[in-house]
C-alpha cells in the first residue's frame, strides 16, 4: 500500500510538473505572439503616419500653388481696374480742362460786351447832355419868337383848356338830361314788370351759339344790308358775332355771354317778323330786346325765390339772382346750382334740428357775388358779402355764405351745411365741365383787359376770342390816338394771356349828334 501511494504521489508530482511546464510554455508562447502582433501593429501605424505626412506635405504644396495663383489673379485684376480708373480720370481731367477753356472764352466775351455797353452808356449820357442843352436852347428860341415866357405860355394853355372844359360841360349837361329821361322810362317799365311777373320761365341752354330760323335765304341779304351796314350795326350794338354761311334758312349767333346772345336773338327775330331792317330800326329793336331780357332776369329771380321759399329779399338781390341764370361755373348753371344748394341745406337743417329758413336763405345767396364779379374787384365771396351787407341781410346769413370756399372758419351749423351742400352739388356727375369754363374765362379776361384802358366805353370778344371789338368814347380819344390805344391793348394781351393763333384788336370811334324838332 505504501508503494502504491508513493507511486501515485510521484505521478501527481510529474503531472503537476508537466502542467506547470505547459503553462509556462503557453505563457511564453502567447507573450511572444502578442509581442509579434504589437510590433506588426506599430509597423503599420508608423507606415500610416508616414503616408499621412507625405499626403499632408503634398496637399500643403498644392494649396501653396493654388494660393500663389489666386494672388497672381487678384493682382492682375487690381492692376486692370487701376488702369481703367486712371483712364477715366484722365478723360475727366480733359473735360474739365476743356470746360475751363470754354469758361475763360465766355468770360472774356462778357468782359468785352461789358466794355462795349459801358462805352455805349457813356455815349448815351453825352447825347442826353447834348439833347438837354438843345432843349434849353430851343425853349429860349421859342420864348424869343413867341415873346412869351414859360409861365405866360402855361397860363395861355390853361385858358384854352378852360374854354374847352366849359364846352364839354354844356355837352355833359345835355347828356345827363337825356340819361335822366331814359332812367325814368326804365324805372316805369320795372314797376310795371313787377306786377306782371311769372313764376316760370324757359331754361336757357348752356351753349355759346344760338340759331335763328329764317323764312327764306333772301332774308340773309337783307340782314347783311348794303355794304354790310345792317350786320355791322347788329354786331356793334349787341357784341355778338352773326355767322351767315351756307346753312339753309338759318343764322348762327355766337357769343360767350348768354345775355348778349339772347338780346341779339330776340332783336333779330323781331326784325325778321317786322320786315323793316335798317340801322335805326335795328337800334330800336335792340333796345326793346334789352328791356325784355331785363324783365326775364327779374322773373327768373322771383321764380328762384318762390321755388325755394326764400321771401323778403331786396329787389336788387332778386335781380342779381336772375342774372345768375346767364352765369356758368365750370359749365354748371349758377342759378340752378344755387337753388339746388338751397334745397339741400333746407333738408339737412330739418334732419339735424338746425334753422332751415336760415340755411335755405344762405344757400340761395351763397354765389350772389358771381352776378357782378366781372364788374367789381375781388373774389365772388367778398363781393357777395358786400352786396348782402348793402341790402341789409342778417349777419347770420352773411356768415353762413362766407365759409363755403374755406375763406372763413364756420361758426354755426348753417355755415357748415352750406359748405357741405356746395360740395355735394359740385360733385354730382355731369355737373361741371372745366373746358367750357376755361374758354369763358379767357373771353372774360380779354374784355377785362380792354375795359381797363381809359377812354374805352364797351368791349366785346367775338369770333370765339379771335377778335375783340372795342367802342371808345369819342370825347376822350381822338382819331390820332386810336393806333396808340390799339398798340397798348395788343401788348397787354400778349403779356397777360395765353391763346392759340392771333387776336385781332378792332377799335371803333363813332360820333353822333342827336336833337329833336318840336
Amino acid at each position: 500500500m505504501g508503494k502504491i501511494n508513493q507511486a501515485n504521489i510521484q505521478m501527481m508530482i510529474i503531472v503537476l510538473l508537466v502542467a506547470g511546464i505547459s503553462v509556462a510554455a503557453g505563457y511564453f508562447i502567447r507573450k511572444k505572439i502578442a509581442e509579434g502582433k504589437l510590433n506588426e501593429a506599430e509597423t503599420v501605424v508608423k507606415r500610416m503616419i508616414d503616408d499621412a505626412e507625405k499626403k499632408a506635405e503634398s496637399v500643403k504644396k498644392e494649396k501653396l500653388v493654388e494660393a500663389k495663383e489666386e494672388v497672381h489673379k487678384l493682382r492682375a485684376e487690381a492692376e486692370k481696374e487701376y488702369k481703367e480708373r486712371r483712364n477715366e480720370l484722365q478723360k475727366y481731367e480733359k473735360r474739365v480742362l476743356q470746360k475751363e477753356e470754354t469758361l475763360d472764352k465766355k468770360i472774356s466775351q462778357v468782359e468785352e460786351k461789358d466794355n462795349r455797353y459801358n462805352d455805349k452808356f457813356r455815349k448815351l449820357q453825352e447825347k442826353e447832355e447834348d439833347i438837354s442843352k438843345l432843349v434849353d436852347a430851343q425853349m429860349q428860341k421859342l420864348e424869343d419868337v413867341s415873346k412869351l415866357t414859360l409861365d405866360e405860355a402855361k397860363r395861355e394853355i390853361l385858358s384854352m383848356a378852360e374854354r374847352e372844359v366849359k364846352q364839354e360841360m354844356a355837352i355833359m349837361v345835355k347828356d345827363l338830361e337825356s340819361k335822366a329821361k331814359d332812367e325814368a322810362e326804365k324805372k316805369a317799365r320795372e314797376i310795371v314788370s313787377y306786377a306782371i311777373q311769372r313764376c316760370a320761365a324757359d331754361h336757357v341752354a348752356e351753349t355759346t351759339v344760338s340759331v335763328v330760323s329764317l323764312p327764306n335765304d333772301e332774308m340773309k341779304g337783307r340782314i347783311i344790308g348794303r355794304e354790310g351796314r345792317n350786320i355791322r350795326t347788329l354786331e356793334t350794338l349787341t357784341g355778338v358775332d352773326f355767322i351767315i354761311d351756307d346753312t339753309p334758312e338759318a343764322v348762327v349767333l355766337s357769343a360767350f355771354d348768354p345775355i348778349r346772345r339772347e338780346i341779339a336773338r330776340i332783336a333779330l327775330e323781331r326784325l325778321i317778323s317786322d320786315g323793316r331792317i335798317h340801322p335805326s330800326r335795328i337800334e330800336e329793336m335792340v333796345e326793346k330786346a334789352k328791356v325784355e331780357v331785363d324783365t326775364m332776369i327779374k322773373e327768373e329771380g322771383e321764380k328762384a325765390s318762390f321755388e325755394t321759399g326764400v321771401f323778403g329779399l331786396h329787389p336788387e338781390l332778386i335781380k342779381l339772382l336772375g342774372r345768375l341764370k346767364y352765369r356758368t361755373s365750370y359749365g354748371q348753371n349758377v342759378l340752378k346750382h344755387s337753388v339746388e344748394i338751397s334745397h339741400l341745406c333746407g333738408i339737412m337743417a330739418t334732419e339735424i334740428g338746425a334753422d332751415p329758413k336760415l340755411a335755405k336763405r344762405a344757400g340761395l345767396l351763397h354765389d350772389i357775388g358771381k352776378a357782378v364779379d366781372h364788374e367789381m374787384e375781388g373774389t365772388h365771396v367778398e363781393i357777395g358779402m358786400d352786396l348782402l351787407r348793402r341790402y341789409k341781410e342778417s349777419k347770420d346769413v352773411i356768415h353762413a355764405m362766407s365759409t363755403h370756399h374755406g375763406d372763413y372758419e364756420p361758426q354755426s351749423v348753417e355755415a357748415v351745411l352750406v359748405t357741405a351742400a356746395d360740395a355735394i352739388s359740385a360733385a354730382r356727375p355731369g355737373a361741371r365741365g372745366e373746358t367750357l369754363e376755361a374758354y369763358i374765362k379767357r373771353l372774360e379776361k380779354l374784355e377785362e383787359i380792354s375795359n381797363d384802358f381809359e377812354g374805352v366805353d364797351k368791349s366785346y370778344a367775338i369770333q370765339a376770342g379771335r377778335e375783340v371789338r372795342i367802342l371808345v368814347k369819342p370825347e376822350d380819344i381822338n382819331d390820332a390816338g386810336l393806333p396808340l390805344l390799339a398798340r397798348n391793348i395788343t401788348k397787354r394781351i400778349e403779356q397777360e394771356m395765353e391763346y392759340p393763333g392771333q387776336i385781332k384788336v378792332n377799335i371803333i370811334r363813332e360820333t353822333r349828334a342827336i336833337d329833336y324838332a318840336k
